[in-house]
């Protein structure tokens, strides 16, 4: 019985407690955005879009690979 009562007051306190936790949360700042912030666009642009091309058609040819050789003997 005692046991009761200890496992009812555990779980009215989580539930009094975890709305309270929930709002003492610091808010998050956003960061500034300036026109600098932006580093994805310039002279390394083109090979960044050749090395992604590249990385989706090893990953094609991984996947479409004929290796369905059976488990069993």
């Amino acid at each position: 019985m005692k046991f009761a009562n200890i496992a009812a007051a555990a779980a009215a306190l989580t539930l009094v407690a975890a709305p309270v936790a929930a709002q003492a949360a610091p808010a998050r700042v956003a960061a500034p955005v300036t026109e600098e912030a932006s580093n994805l666009e310039g002279e390394n642009s083109i090979v960044l879009y050749l090395l992604a091309a590249a990385a989706v058609v090893v990953a094609i040819i991984l996947i479409a690979d004929d290796n369905d050789d059976p488990v069993s003997a």
